[in-house]
C-alpha cells in the first residue's frame, strides 16, 4: 500500500483517527476531509485536512482526483438544528458522486446493521439509502455494518457507565431483552483496512465477538466498574423523559425516542460472525478505573472544531 493515497473523513474524529493512524503505519499517504479543519490534528504534517465541500463539488472532485481508497465514517447521531439525517444523506450522496468522478478506486463505507431504506427510523432508512446508491455507484464498494463501537472516545459505553457511576438505578426501556454486539474501534479500523486492500464488493456485519442484551450490557459494565446498581424496567416514554432531564442537565442529546425504537426491535443484533476480535468485557477491565468518570458529551464535540476529539465535559 505504500505510495498509495487514502482519504479519511473525519480523521480527527473517532474511528477516522484510529483508520488514519493504522494506514500510516503502513506507509500510506492520507488525506482527510472534514468538517473541522481546524481542530487540533495529532498527525501533524503527515495528514493534510481539506474541507468536505459538499457545496462546491468541483473542489470536492480536486481533492480527491489521485486518491486510490475513500474511507468514509461521515455520519449524524440524530437530528438537531445544526444537522439533520438528511443532509447527511444528502452530503453522501455527493460525496459518493465526487468520489466517482475523481476516478477512486475503492470506498469502504461505515454503515449500520439491517438498514432499510423503507424504514420509519431516519437512522436506518437513511443508511439504507445511501448502501444502495453506492452498491449501484459503479466504485468497488466494502460496506461495513457495525452495531455500537467501544474504545477511549466512545459515547455510547462511556455514557452508561457515567449514569451508573452518578444514579442510584439504571432505567432500561422495556424488558431490556433486546440485544447489541459492539465491536472494538481499533477491530474496526483492521477491518476497514483489508477491505481497502481488496476490489471484491463486500457488505460485513462488522460486530463483536460478544453479544449482550441491553440489561446484560448494564449488569456487566456496573460489576465491571465495581459500581452495584439496581436495574429497572421503565416504559419507552418514562425512559425517554428521564433521559430528556439528564440531557438537560449535561446539555447534551443522551437518546432519542427513533434511537430508542431502533434498540428496542433489536435492529442492533444480527446472526452473522464477528468481524472483530477484542471482547468488550476485557476492554472494560483494563479502562474500569476511568471509564464513565466524565460525561461523553457529543454536542460539545460537534459545536467546538477546534479542540481535540476526546472525553471532556
Amino acid at each position: 500500500m505504500e505510495n498509495q493515497t487514502h482519504v479519511v473523513t473525519g480523521a480527527f474524529g473517532y474511528s477516522g483517527k484510529y483508520i488514519t493512524t493504522k494506514l500510516l503505519e503502513q506507509g500510506v499517504n492520507v488525506k482527510t476531509i472534514t468538517n473541522s479543519v481546524k481542530r487540533f490534528n495529532p498527525f501533524g504534517e503527515k495528514v493534510k485536512a481539506y474541507p468536505f465541500n459538499f457545496d462546491k463539488p468541483d473542489r470536492l472532485i480536486e481533492t480527491l482526483k489521485g486518491v486510490d481508497v475513500l474511507y468514509n465514517t461521515y455520519w449524524v447521531r440524530f437530528n438537531h438544528k445544526l444537522f439533520k439525517h438528511s443532509d447527511a444523506v444528502n452530503n453522501t450522496l455527493i460525496l459518493f458522486d465526487a468520489a466517482k468522478k475523481a476516478g477512486v478506486k475503492k470506498i469502504v463505507h461505515v454503515s449500520i446493521t439491517n438498514p432499510d431504506k423503507k424504514s420509519h427510523l431516519e437512522y436506518f432508512s437513511g443508511k439504507g439509502v445511501l448502501e444502495e446508491a453506492l452498491i449501484n455507484l459503479g466504485v468497488p464498494y466494502s460496506i461495513l455494518r457495525p452495531t455500537v463501537i467501544f474504545g477511549k472516545e466512545d459515547i455510547l459505553i462511556n455514557n452508561i457507565a457515567w449514569m451508573v457511576r452518578k444514579f442510584p438505578f439504571f432505567g432500561v426501556f422495556g424488558d431490556g431483552e433486546y440485544r447489541l454486539q459492539p465491536i472494538y474501534v481499533d477491530d474496526l479500523a483492521d477491518l476497514a483496512i483489508k477491505e481497502g486492500k481488496s476490489f471484491e464488493n463486500k457488505i460485513i456485519d462488522a460486530i463483536g465477538p460478544e453479544t449482550f442484551t441491553y440489561r446484560e450490557l448494564v449488569a456487566t459494565i456496573a460489576k465491571l466498574i465495581g459500581k452495584k446498581r439496581k436495574i429497572v424496567s421503565l416504559s419507552h416514554g418514562m425512559g425517554y423523559f428521564l433521559g430528556w432531564i439528564v440531557s438537560k442537565i449535561v446539555g447534551d442529546v443522551l437518546i432519542t425516542k427513533e434511537e430508542i425504537d431502533g434498540l428496542t426491535a433489536d435492529l442492533l443484533y444480527t446472526k452473522s460472525a464477528p468481524a472483530g476480535q477484542t471482547k468488550l468485557t476485557d476492554w472494560i477491565k483494563e479502562n474500569s478505573e476511568n471509564l464513565g468518570k466524565i460525561y461523553a458529551n457529543e454536542l460539545k464535540r460537534r459545536k467546538d472544531r477546534e479542540r481535540a476529539y476526546h472525553i471532556e465535559n
